[in-house]
Parts: structure tokens; C-alpha cells; sequence
């Protein structure tokens, strides 16, 4: 069988692997390494080919036996085939990835100014597709130079912002490298990450109502043009919309949100048992931060305080991909966890008749009265949810939820 892999300095979320197996019948690993064991690898692996990420796609170029046309103009390879006398020939797939995440839309806006920030590797790919595609000018904005964050107030006009920075990209969930705000003629934001589904750029993005894609399309185009050159052929057309499509229900968590008792711990359970999906009850989560009961903590310290410790373990559970999130009831009188919950998630209102909602061991539901309760978070839950499912039989739920969106 081939052997492929992919390497890099920090690999433990990459989605390569799951892509690959998708496309092809052959071996491919991840290869994680600081950058001193990069040159012993160039030398002494047995790979038939491989591809590269950040931080390696200029370093490995003074091992290529032979670049490309295109790698050669770009200055980066990502895509390393071993040639039959054992040399390494470099190529960038990476420019038919960033093609099609561009998209139709994205070419109509040719002709007009685009931003791409940061000067690394995936940025010139991404400048060559850019110049290619007619867009003038093409300002690259680092942190020195000409261009600079400090003078965006310069690139208003601009209609293309991309992020091709590794800012806000998992561990570092929430960080932007820019206020969108500051470009108020731009029509499209692409953002080269895609973990998590959601940066706060692409956030920013989605609530000012600009069109916005994530980097998942640049991935799964790049990854079937590297396979064709892996394997010697072809592969279907449609294919990188499918992985791209695959790979989103793979990524994507659901998070239920609803009043106290409506059954988003029974519901996150059930899916997490006939998906094979991690489930996190988020008031486990809490109780588990805390040392004691959540009406015990109530008690003694407030719904306040409570409010904090449940944003706090929301930040570390949200980030993970593809789980099944059941919350506690009163999220959503929280804004921040809106875009924690964003990030990853899509994000389903479990209804339920309030007559039927249980309130033993729900301190706000017995403080306030249901009613009461509902009516405060009515708004809330309507806002932040993607769609509702009316709650009343297990299995039907349950089973609406897998077929809409695991």
C-alpha cells in the first residue's frame, strides 16, 4: 500500500487523515515535529509522498529535487511527491484549494482591492490566486512593513478581506486579527482556518451580514488535487464539495438549549449513544468545577457567581469539534456564550410545554416561577437557536436531530 502523511509542527486536530481516508485506499499518517527534526525527516523518511503545513511549506524547499512552475512562482510548497529516483518533487495544490473556497462570488469581485492578512506561506498562495483572478490591488497586512494593522484606516474600499493568519485558530478560539467594522465596503470574508467551523472573524462577519466560508473547501480542494498527484489520476469534480460537506457534519457539535427540564440532557444523551459522539452535560461539567451541587452553590454564593463558573467551563467545552452539548437553562442570559456555542455548534431549542417541565432541583425555576422564567428567555432562545424541535417523544426527536444534522 502508498504511504502519505502530513507534516507539520502542530498536528493534534488536523482533519487530513479522515479527508484522505475519503479520497483513496492508502496509508496516510500525521507527522508532527519541531522544526530542528525537519531536516532528519527530509532525509530519512520512506514516504511516497507527503503533504506540508504550517510552519514547513518554504522551509522544505531547499530539499526539492524539482518545484513546480506554479510552487516555484509562489515560493511555498504543500504537496511532495517522491520521484523514481528518489528525489522529491515540490508542487502547491494549496492554489487549487484556494480557488474553490474563492468561489464564483468571489471572482465577481475581481478587479476590486483585496486584503489578505499576514505574509506567510498560505498568504502567497493565496495572493497569487488573488492576482490571478484580477483582483488590484492585493495588500498584504503583516505586523511591519508598509501595510501594516495599524493603518487599515487606509484599505476601506476594500471588498475581499482574507485571514491567512493563524489568529483565532484552535487553542486560541476568540481571538481576530482585525475589527470588520473597519472595512465597510467589503462583500466577502474567507478565513483559511477551520478549526473551530467558526472564528471570531467569521462571526464578526455573519452578525454584520457579510457572506463568509471558512478554510474546510481549501482543505478538502488542495487535499483532492494532492491525491490525483499521489495516485496518477483523476478524481471526480464534484468531489471537494462533498468532503467539504462530510467533513462539516463530522466537525460540527450540536448544542441543545431550552428551559430547565425540557429534556436536553435525555435528548444529548440518546444522540451521543447512536451517533458514537462524545456527550457533555454542561451541568456535570459545572458540578464538577464547583465540588458541589449546583442548588448548594446557588445557596451560598448566587446566580451570578453561578453565571461566571458556567462561561468559564463553557470556553473549554465548546471548543472541542463534533460533540453533543447539553446546556443549562439559563445560557442564554449570558451574550458570550452565544459565540462560544457558535463556534462549533449548531445550536437546536428543545420546546416543551410548560406544564410539563419539572422545577425540583432548579433553584431559578422554583425562585421565579416557569412562567416568569420563560417569558425573560423567550427572545433568547429564538435568537440564538438554528432551528426548534417540539420535544414530546424520544425517538422522534432524537431521530429528526441525527437526519437533519449528524
Amino acid at each position: 500500500m502508498a504511504r502519505f502523511g502530513l507534516i507539520g509542527e502542530h498536528l493534534g486536530h488536523s482533519f487530513s487523515p479522515q479527508l484522505h481516508a475519503m479520497i483513496g485506499d492508502y496509508e496516510y499518517r500525521l507527522y508532527p515535529m519541531p522544526r530542528e527534526a525537519l531536516g532528519d525527516f527530509m532525509r530519512q523518511n520512506n514516504l511516497d509522498g507527503f503533504n506540508v503545513t504550517i510552519p514547513y511549506k518554504q522551509d522544505v524547499l531547499p530539499y526539492m529535487s524539482e518545484i513546480t512552475a506554479r510552487a516555484k512562482a509562489i515560493g511555498a510548497v504543500n504537496t511532495v511527491l517522491r520521484r523514481p529516483d528518489g528525489g522529491y518533487l515540490g508542487d502547491n495544490t494549496d492554489y487549487d484549494g484556494f480557488d474553490m473556497l474563492l468561489g464564483a462570488d468571489g471572482h465577481a469581485l475581481s478587479g476590486g482591492k483585496a486584503i489578505v492578512l499576514g505574509s506567510g506561506g498560505a498568504s502567497k498562495t493565496i495572493q497569487a490566486v488573488l492576482r490571478d483572478a484580477g483582483f488590484s490591488p492585493v495588500i498584504v497586512v503583516s505586523r511591519s512593513g508598509p501595510n501594516h494593522y495599524g493603518n487599515l484606516q487606509q484599505h476601506q474600499d476594500a471588498v475581499l478581506v482574507v485571514n491567512a493568519t493563524p489568529v483565532g485558530m484552535y487553542p486560541e478560539n476568540g481571538a481576530a486579527p482585525v475589527d470588520l467594522t473597519q472595512f465597510p465596503n467589503c462583500r466577502l470574508v474567507l478565513d483559511a482556518i477551520y478549526n473551530p467551523l467558526k472564528t471570531a472573524l467569521l462571526l464578526q462577519a455573519e452578525d454584520l451580514g457579510i457572506p463568509c466560508r471558512n478554510g474546510l473547501m481549501m482543505l478538502s480542494a488542495q487535499a483532492v488535487v494532492a491525491a490525483e498527484r499521489f495516485l496518477g489520476r483523476k478524481l471526480p469534480a464534484q468531489l471537494p464539495e462533498q468532503l467539504t460537506a462530510n467533513l462539516t457534519r463530522q466537525a460540527r457539535s450540536i448544542a441543545l438549549i431550552g428551559m430547565p427540564g425540557a429534556g436536553k440532557t435525555t435528548v444529548g444523551r440518546r444522540l451521543g449513544e447512536i451517533t458514537g459522539r462524545k456527550f457533555v452535560d454542561m451541568d456535570e461539567a459545572v458540578v464538577q468545577s464547583i465540588g458541589m451541587s449546583i442548588p448548594e452553590y446557588f445557596r451560598l454564593y448566587g446566580e451570578a457567581a453561578f453565571r461566571e463558573v458556567e462561561t468559564s467551563v463553557l470556553r473549554t467545552v465548546s471548543r472541542e469539534p463534533g460533540i453533543i452539548l447539553a446546556t443549562g437553562g439559563g445560557v442564554v442570559t449570558v451574550p458570550e456564550n452565544r459565540n462560544l456555542l457558535r463556534q462549533n455548534s449548531a445550536i437546536l431549542l428543545l420546546e416543551r410545554n410548560l406544564a410539563d417541565l419539572p422545577t425540583c432541583g432548579r433553584p431559578v425555576s422554583q425562585a421565579k416561577g416557569l412562567k416568569t422564567l420563560y417569558e425573560e428567555r423567550k427572545t433568547l432562545y429564538n435568537t440564538w437557536c438554528d432551528q426548534k424541535y417540539d420535544h414530546k417523544d424520544l425517538s422522534v426527536t432524537t431521530q429528526r436531530i441525527k437526519e437533519d444534522w449528524l
